[in-house]
């Protein structure tokens, strides 16, 4: 990977200026890629389709690349230069499914117009509206999945997912319904507990869980429904989703629970998996002994919430807190896993509500 290609400055573009940081709406992944096609195809200078088309494909095979890496940036702090990883415990699945698509587009457009200058022109229309169209998806999901958010309804979530937020925040601000949340924390990133802030601040009932107890809890406490984001829906109906989606499903299916997935239909892959051993190569990390991208330190959160604020203090930071492991031991962090279709029961998506079954059908009309 090539860190100084056109695309790769282009997507860190789009990710930093979208961050939760910034008053910009937050620009999801594949569309953030489309755009960066786009903008391939302003730069280029080929004179035929091919010459394009094998542009947008190097750039898109960049993106993937440094997806898979975790989307390492060098940025300047006032303690000198660090990595920011923009893309930590991201599975590149997203960005795959929405380069494909528009690289079919792109083939699609060139057979059905064979002038390239008229060709050219189409696609960079017709793809910015199609960007513009995207970003209103979580939009309709949200409005049409609303009708399965019960009054007084208790409503179990896992990680951080921009859907399920906007999907739940209507239904508590706009269609003023009153209903529970318990949200799994989402380790290693604690997605769950940023989602937490976001409900509660919405006046929506929250509570935070640890996720080794989404059995107990879901067991205990009278669920009426999971609902999660993802990353990517397989052809066969399944989704690939931050690590612990497919335990949550497991545990649903086994209480009766109805489970529930929002996802964009961008993120519709053409991918096949049975099991997470077809996931091996999806976004698994490197190994790391700075405990940054690919590696995550073990705390005892348990003694470090007990001491005071003097004791903290004292101990600068939380490194005291910081179980120190043998190098024999190896740990392994999957940011992602795959949760097969048994386990969904429908899925709230901007092509309306969908059986697992109807997601190939999908596909197919989406890459006609």
């Amino acid at each position: 990977m090539n860190p100084q290609h056109p695309a790769i400055t282009d997507l860190c573009e789009h990710l930093l200026s979208s961050t939760p940081n910034t008053n910009k709406r937050h620009i999801p992944l594949p569309v953030a890629a489309i755009r960066v096609l786009l903008s391939t195809i302003r730069r280029s200078r080929a004179e035929t389709m091919m010459g394009l088309q094998a542009e947008l494909r190097e750039a898109s095979q960049q993106m993937v690349d440094f997806a898979k890496r975790g989307g390492p940036v060098e940025i300047s702090t006032d303690s000198g230069k660090t990595t920011r990883y923009l893309l930590a415990n991201r599975s590149h699945t997203a960005l795959t499914s929405g380069t494909h698509l528009f690289l079919k587009y792109v083939t699609r457009a060139s057979l059905e117009t064979p002038d390239f200058t008229l060709c050219k022109s189409q696609v960079l229309e017709r793809g910015t509206r199609f960007a513009e169209f995207s970003l209103a998806a979580r939009d309709r999901i949200a409005s049409t999945a609303s009708n399965f958010i019960r009054e007084g309804s208790t409503i179990l979530t896992h990680g951080r997912s921009s859907v399920v937020e906007a999907l739940l925040l209507r239904a508590a601000t706009v269609e003023k319904k009153r209903f529970k949340v318990i949200v799994l924390e989402g380790r290693p990133d604690a997605g769950g507990a940023k989602s937490a802030k976001t409900y509660d601040a919405a006046g929506i009932p929250t509570v935070l869980i640890l996720d080794s107890a989404m059995g107990y809890i879901a067991e205990r406490t009278r669920i009426d429904m999971v609902l999660v984001g993802a990353e990517g829906v397989a052809e066969n109906g399944g989704v690939v989703n931050k690590v612990g989606t497919f335990a949550l499903g497991i545990v649903a299916k086994e209480l009766g629970v109805p489970f529930y997935v929002a996802a964009e239909s961008y993120k519709f892959t053409r991918m096949f998996p049975l099991n997470n051993a077809d996931l091996a190569e999806i976004g698994r990390k490197e190994e790391d002994d700075s405990g940054g991208f690919g590696g995550i330190k073990f705390l005892n959160t348990l003694a470090w919430s007990g001491d005071d604020a003097e004791k903290k203090e004292e101990g600068k930071g939380l490194e005291r807190y910081v179980v120190d492991l043998p190098k024999s031991i190896v740990v392994e962090n999957p940011p992602c896993d795959f949760t097969p279709a048994k386990y969904i029961t429908l899925l709230f998506t901007d092509l309306g509500v969908l059986t697992p079954s109807a997601v190939s059908d999908e596909l197919i009309r989406l890459y006609q």
